[in-house]
């Protein structure tokens, strides 16, 4: 199972935030770019990005801050954030990002979805991020009607090449991971989901690599890295460094998202 440090710019700073609320923002770093070396130079084989200006406002708002990421590491990462249209993907994946997280079209726009899977194939993930089992969007500050699950399965019907799924919940909380709900996920789906929400310890990151046999390939930790509570190097002897290492990356998510 692969670790994959996540790296949540707010205002094009390093910040982790409590539940998704943007009022309870923690900055870590004032250069994003220094911190993606750290988590390099540990190991991390992949980058989770989120642009939290992007996913309040519908379009691409760190884009600078993701450019300095990209020149910082050789190491593919992935961007989520606010993409709601065919003309931020392809801004970010011309800017070289390897792979981009669809979040609030999944639930609006499904045909965009196709479109974009059809069109990029292996580069389109959907971030599924739910509240009490239903479906969150626009940043998490609306809360759909739709079941995670159920939205899983419709994405991997239109293409996506895997699903990461975040309990609102546990997010920033250390509080460890929902393992129900994503045993529940993965179990009904065929392609990778990777898991992120709540991981505080190793113990937690053992209680996920149980879960790999059913298709959970790797986990985006991010509050327990910038504390201390978790040390990449540790995390990555006990559960990784995982496979992708072993795959190139244009040949999509065979194995990991």
């Amino acid at each position: 199972m692969d670790v994959i440090p996540a790296i949540d710019l707010l205002e094009g700073r390093c910040v982790r935030l409590y539940q998704g609320d943007y009022e309870r923002s923690q900055v870590f770093n004032d250069n994003p770019a220094d911190v993606a070396r750290q988590w390099v130079e540990q190991g991390a084989s992949w980058l989770h990005v989120v642009d939290l200006d992007g996913a309040k406002t519908g379009k691409v708002v760190n884009r600078s801050a993701i450019a300095a990421i990209l020149q910082a590491v050789s190491v593919p990462i992935q961007v989520g954030g606010g993409l709601r249209d065919r003309h931020s993907v392809a801004q970010l994946l011309d800017l070289g990002v390897q792979r981009v997280i669809l979040g609030t079209v999944a639930v609006e726009q499904p045909q965009l979805v196709a479109e974009l899977c059809q069109e990029f194939p292996g580069q389109i993930v959907v971030g599924i991020d739910a509240r009490n089992g239903r479906v969150a969007t626009r940043g998490w500050l609306e809360t759909s009607e739709v079941l995670a699950t159920e939205l899983a399965l419709q994405m991997q019907g239109l293409g996506a090449a895997a699903v990461i799924y975040t309990d609102i919940h546990r997010d920033g909380t250390l509080q460890g991971p929902n393992l129900e709900a994503l045993r529940e996920l993965a179990t009904a789906v065929s392609i990778p989901a990777i898991a992120s929400g709540g991981v505080s310890s190793i113990t937690d990151l053992l209680s996920l690599l149980a879960l790999a046999p059913l298709g959970v390939t790797g986990v985006i930790v991010g509050r327990a890295l910038y504390t201390g509570d978790i040390s990449l190097k540790e995390a990555l002897q006990a559960i990784g460094p995982g496979r992708l290492q072993d795959i190139p990356p244009d040949l999509g998510f065979s194995t990991f998202a």
